[in-house]
């Protein structure tokens, strides 16, 4: 019996083929593979994709699966979908896209978000949502009122960019209630939809979809979508989760004091808590975990840096013109000490980032010596100001109770660069425990515990594979202590200036 996972990012689309009688994963696959999917930018701040790309993506995806195992398209017996966070996709009622969908990283609803939180008043917003409205998916719907009002007449139904991907293979327009508090649209005193956040941005209701459970079917694929994928018509759907949630799920982080961590394009670290946790300031974010239920609430404490994964790469096109791969990369970063010899990076350059009160400060480097410094410091200092990012948003956690002593995170991204492994266990004095799996898989495993196969998440984990342990070094933490001083004063510095 296979289950299929798929994890649409906005960098690329990866698939998972899941085998629940092993319990493994017997294909993967990847689209783009070698590359990216453009993101466009038409102002500074904007971030735009096309949501027919990621069904195109996808669809190459499930033909790579099959092609290494042909004979599984007839088996599958549940699909599950994990997407990027806090986008936003206008459709009319012929199901039709009206405009280019507004990411994650997009900042262009940054004044709207604060608009909103001065009319509903910081302590109620804190008491009710847990977050400010911020430049999530609520704040980009009044945006699009605002500047694109003929767009939003049109509009009948707003969709986050998995509900899209779950459209297009069923046919219906849903949400869940995961994914209404990822917009800012949930209240989480009265367990319902924020109306006061629809009130504040003068947003019509009924362009909220319904809402279907997380794990459970969610609807069948239509003929045309069968077709499309290689699939037989009427395979439910049977999960779906955000990028980070369902990261969180797929190492089986679940219950209070269990953390999580991704360094793809972005940054993330995902605590979960039993309890309603906020940040006065909003710059980390709660939202409804894959397992929240009454009367055994779970929430997932948010920390995200958008300058991750994408200035690793953006470091490899300008220094090398992406001729050479990220082991050299890592190889030539080591040839230099630990805090690379003066040099520091703040990798602040991906949008505005609500780890820094949604201010935009674009990314630093500082403290280079034309005489002393080449491409290995630059390398070295690229990975430092990632993980010091990482510390500085933990230590933000660490104020709202939510502290950690390890973290589970998969083999892939960055976590496979040894010395961003080192930096970030050792800056942070926190234990990193890699895992061999990832998004794709963990939709999955989804997918398998929605359609019943899974009778809880326990069971569906228990072929989850430690890789390896990294333990903070005592030998470099004094030099990381140092050069994490260095980075906070510039950081500080350029705050102020904003």
């Amino acid at each position: 019996m296979y289950f299929l996972g798929y994890d649409a990012g906005s960098s690329s689309v990866k698939g998972a083929l899941y085998d629940s009688h092993t319990g493994k994963v017997i294909a993967r696959a990847t689209s783009p593979a070698g590359e990216e999917m453009p993101m466009d930018a038409p102002r500074p701040g904007w971030a735009e994709q096309d949501p027919a790309m990621w069904w195109d993506h996808l669809v190459r995806v499930t033909h790579m699966l099959w092609k290494a195992h042909p004979e599984a398209s007839r088996q599958v017996k549940g699909i599950g979908i994990a997407y990027q966070m806090h986008g936003l996709v206008l459709i009319d009622k012929l199901r039709q896209v009206l405009r280019p969908a507004i990411i994650w990283c997009d900042s262009r609803a940054v004044e709207i978000g604060e608009r909103a939180l001065r009319k509903i008043g910081s302590g109620k917003a804190m008491r009710h949502l847990l977050n400010s409205p911020a430049n999530f998916t609520a704040a980009k719907l009044a945006w699009v009122k605002e500047h694109e009002p003929e767009i939003y007449r049109k509009a009948w139904k707003m969709l986050l960019p998995g509900d899209y991907l779950a459209m297009r293979m069923t046919g219906e327009a849903a949400t869940t209630v995961t994914g209404l508090s990822e917009g800012i649209l949930w209240d989480y005193q009265e367990d319902r939809t924020a109306t006061m956040v629809l009130e504040a941005l003068d947003l019509d209701a009924s362009l909220l979809p319904p809402v279907v459970p997380v794990f459970g079917e969610q609807g069948r694929l239509t003929p045309l979508a069968a077709e499309d994928l290689g699939l037989a018509p009427g395979v439910p759907v049977t999960y779906r989760a955000g990028d980070q949630p369902n990261n969180a799920f797929s190492l089986n982080v679940l219950e209070p004091g269990e953390v999580a961590a991704t360094a793809g394009t972005s940054g993330v670290v995902y605590g979960v808590t039993g309890q309603p946790a906020a940040d006065a300031l909003s710059r980390v974010n709660t939202f409804l975990h894959v397992n929240h239920r009454i009367p055994h609430p779970r929430y997932g404490v948010l920390l995200c840096i958008n300058g991750t994964g994408i200035l690793n790469a953006w470091m490899r096109n300008i220094l090398f013109e992406g001729k050479v791969t990220y082991d050299e990369m890592n190889r030539l970063a080591r040839q230099v000490p630990p805090g690379a010899e003066g040099v520091t990076v703040l990798p602040f350059g991906n949008g505005a980032e609500r780890v820094l009160r949604n201010q935009d400060p674009g990314a630093f480097f500082g403290g280079i010596r034309f005489n002393r410094h080449g491409r290995p410091h630059l390398l070295r200092a690229v990975q430092e100001g990632i993980a010091f990012s990482f510390r500085y948003g933990l230590e933000i956690m660490e104020e709202m109770g939510i502290g950690t002593r390890v973290l589970r995170a998969g083999h892939a991204n960055m976590f496979l660069s040894p010395l961003f492994r080192e930096v970030l266990a050792t800056a942070t004095d926190v234990t990193i425990e890699l895992y061999d799996t990832d998004g794709a898989q963990g939709a999955a495993q989804g997918a398998a515990l929605g359609a019943g196969n899974c009778t809880s998440p326990e069971n569906c984990f228990t072929k989850l594979e430690r890789k390896a342990v990294i333990e903070p070094s005592q030998d470099h933490r004094q030099a990381y202590e140092e050069a994490y001083g260095r980075w906070l004063e510039k950081l500080e510095r350029m705050l102020e200036e904003l």
